[in-house]
């Protein structure tokens, strides 16, 4: 974006420089050089919105790529937590159920 703005402040001084002539062939090829100045300058600024246009499609397809990676993470990490927590359960159950059967047995 730098570019662009610098690229047309220049093609500006240019032509600026270029229209303080006094000779008139001098002026003509001034208006000649504007012209061409500014036709650069639009391409420039064509340009420079199509690469904007196509970083942010880029960014875009790279973003849903990363949330598609996080969701798919999330529901794994989900997955193994759950699992987890049943294998905690059944342990302490089994625990429980030791302790319960001990007692009983001693009365």
């Amino acid at each position: 974006m730098k570019r662009i703005i610098l690229s047309t402040v220049l093609c500006a001084f240019l032509t600026l420089g270029f229209t303080s002539c006094r000779d008139s062939k001098k002026a003509d090829s001034a208006k000649e050089a504007m012209k061409e100045s500014a036709d650069k300058a639009g391409e420039a600024i064509e340009d420079a919105a199509d690469a904007t246009g196509e970083a942010l499609e880029d960014a875009a397809h790279a973003t849903e790529k990363a949330v598609d990676h996080a969701v798919d993470a999330t529901g794994k990490a989900i997955d193994h937590a759950a699992d987890a927590t049943e294998d905690a359960i059944k342990k302490t159950s089994d625990k429980v159920k030791k302790e319960v059967d001990k007692i009983g047995d001693d009365n």
